[in-house]
């Protein structure tokens, strides 16, 4: 093999090496996210900001406008899926 071979095989390793690294950060950052996103809506204690200090007609008519299903659910799934739906989960 010759040299020119030899150090494009050494680079595209190592590459493809770091590569997987940033994606493997990347990958856990998204779960930790995830995870901190959904560990907010775990009680009305910790969501308390948006399900318990938010007056509840706002909170209805919003969610009656963007389609989320409002009936027999609690204010905590509402406010859940109103916060998925509008981007919120990309602001965390």
């Amino acid at each position: 093999m010759d040299k020119s071979k030899r150090e494009f095989c050494k680079k595209y390793f190592l590459q493809q090496v770091v590569d997987i690294a940033v994606g493997f950060q990347a990958g856990v950052r998204a779960a930790k996210e995830k995870e901190d996103f959904e560990s907010f809506f775990d009680s009305y204690e910790s969501s308390y900001s948006l399900t318990l200090a938010y007056p509840d007609e706002i909170l209805l008519d919003t969610a009656r406008k963007l389609g989320v299903e409002t009936e027999g659910r609690e204010k905590i799934e509402i406010v859940k899926e109103l916060l998925k739906k509008k981007g919120g989960y990309d602001y965390r």
